[in-house]
């Protein structure tokens, strides 16, 4: 799978080890930075990371920083994007089977690298349930879209 990675300062120590872990893994990273500690603003990385995703460049999308709630905001705000907050395996296997979200966010003062390598194993290995679901993220995207 072709996953799309970007994060701010905060999130980049844990970036680079998640990259090595997906290529480890089998799969194809595409890193949208940053590319060390240095100090910068993350909406601009994020929007990279959802707009691979959101134009099929990349399958799924990771967004890293301090606590990952401005990295899920950001990747958000582009169309077609999922984001989805994760800090647990539960929030992570319901991102994915309920919303069918397509990038997932993680803070790196929040998650643990342990941690952070299972939720990115079990949010990259949960289908999507479809059903009921479907019809919600259906909405979502309507919403999106500037409907009811």
């Amino acid at each position: 799978m072709r996953v799309a990675v970007g994060a701010d300062h905060a999130g980049f120590p844990l970036k680079r080890h998640l990259a090595e872990w997906l290529a480890a893994h089998g799969h194809d990273v595409a890193d949208h930075g940053t590319d060390g500690p240095d100090p910068v603003d993350y909406p601009p990385i994020c929007a990279a990371v959802g707009r691979a995703v959101a134009e099929g460049r990349a399958e799924r999308g990771v967004v890293l920083g301090g606590s990952g709630q401005g990295e899920q905001i950001a990747a958000n705000k582009v169309r077609g994007v999922r984001a989805a907050l994760c800090a647990d395996l539960y929030t992570a296997r319901l991102s994915r089977s309920h919303n069918d979200a397509n990038v997932l966010a993680m803070g790196a003062r929040v998650v643990a690298t342990a941690l952070a390598e299972e939720i990115l194993a079990l949010w990259l290995s949960t289908p999507f349930e479809g059903g009921r679901h479907q019809r919600r993220v259906e909405q979502i995207s309507r919403i999106e879209e500037g409907g009811r």
